[in-house]
């Protein structure tokens, strides 16, 4: 999305590269040093002498001759180092200026050319925070094809970000003129992913109170946080440690269902073809006197009112059914295996954890 803005004109004429310029230069002083050296101790100095004589010479302080140079020979060595070394001096002191001078250039244009772009942006992502799973979740998005800004404080997770093509602001995600700069009044969702709950909370505040539409999705690290976020403004809280417990459980109750969702490489495709539809595939156990235990499939569906649909049950004795008719009791222990449309925290809220479940009229 962002690639920063090189500078190219003359690269390969007048000028040269910069770092090519540089090193030439640098190697170019080390041979014409070396031989400087070399020359002046043949002639019967010391090396001492001999590397004193040729950095004051090329470098053009001149203190003062440390041998007398009284000799054709000498006098011939000590112009050549001086019309040798102070030119690659004029030289390596101009690629030196290039370098840094094209650098600075390159980012303050760059950062324009950036801040242009996300000024551009409407309906779009804001990730802040580029750790573990902010650079995961700017993967998929990437992979999506939808347009996202990062908001990262640490230098190197904003160098990481940029090098990989991000469009990414370093700068503290809880400051509101940050999240202002990253358009969030035009933006369309804000995850908030940092490491740190207060963080969350904070940002989660500030982005309700600049953007009341905004669709908020936090992550918090303590279920305690969790009523927080909400309270803060967010639309949805994404609990890392929570998920993990329950892919784990899903494993050890019902490894088939977990293989047959997760590991095969058919399914991985299948699940991203669902979440770019805007729906989840997830599998979800019946607790003891759940609401849902007794109920046929179609009742639960049914009551659902098209927010899920079951493609799977897993009886708790080990017996899977594929595509289960209707009519077919869910019992206690069951796992059921759902491809849900939208946010299925909803529907599976109402359904498996409230007191009851209403028996849909006929």
């Amino acid at each position: 999305m962002f690639e920063p803005l090189r500078i190219g004109m003359a690269s390969d004429t007048l000028f040269g590269s910069p770092v090519r310029n540089l090193t030439f230069g640098v190697l170019y002083m080390i041979v014409v040093m070396t031989l400087g050296v070399v020359s002046y101790m043949l002639d019967g100095w010391s090396f001492g002498d001999a590397l004193y004589m040729v950095i004051i010479t090329v470098y053009t302080v001149g203190y003062g001759e440390t041998m007398p140079i009284d000799t054709a020979v000498l006098r011939g060595i000590t112009i050549a180092v001086i019309v040798l070394g102070c030119t690659g001096m004029i030289f390596l002191t101009g690629a030196l200026v290039q370098f840094i001078t094209l650098n600075q250039i390159n980012q303050i244009l760059g950062l324009k050319r950036m801040t242009t772009q996300i000024d551009r942006l409407r309906d779009h992502v804001i990730i802040c925070g580029f750790g573990r799973i902010g650079a995961m979740l700017a993967r998929e998005l990437r992979i999506a094809r939808t347009r996202f800004v990062i908001v990262e404080q640490g230098e190197a997770e904003v160098a990481r970000a940029r090098d990989q093509g991000y469009l990414c602001l370093h700068a503290d995600a809880t400051n509101e003129a940050t999240l202002e700069a990253a358009g969030i009044r035009h933006a369309r969702t804000l995850a908030t992913v940092l490491s740190s709950d207060a963080a969350n909370v904070f940002i989660t505040l500030s982005a309700r109170s600049l953007n009341p539409k905004l669709d908020i999705i936090a992550r918090g690290e303590l279920p305690s946080t969790e009523s927080k976020l909400i309270q803060a403004g967010a639309n949805r809280v994404v609990l890392p440690a929570h998920i993990g417990a329950e892919r784990i459980a899903e494993m050890i109750l019902y490894p088939e269902a977990a293989r047959f969702i997760r590991e095969t490489d058919c399914m991985k495709d299948f699940e991203k073809v669902l979440v770019a539809l805007g729906l989840d595939l997830d599998v979800v156990v019946v607790e003891p006197n759940s609401p849902v235990a007794g109920k046929t499939i179609e009742m639960v569906e049914q009551a659902a009112n098209g927010a899920f649909f079951i493609v799977q049950l897993n009886r708790h004795d080990g017996d899977s059914i594929l595509g289960p008719e209707p009519s077919t009791v869910i019992e206690d222990g069951d796992g059921l295996v759902l491809v849900g449309r939208g946010p299925q925290e909803r529907a599976l809220s109402g359904l498996f954890e409230t007191p009851g479940l209403a028996t849909p009229a006929t």
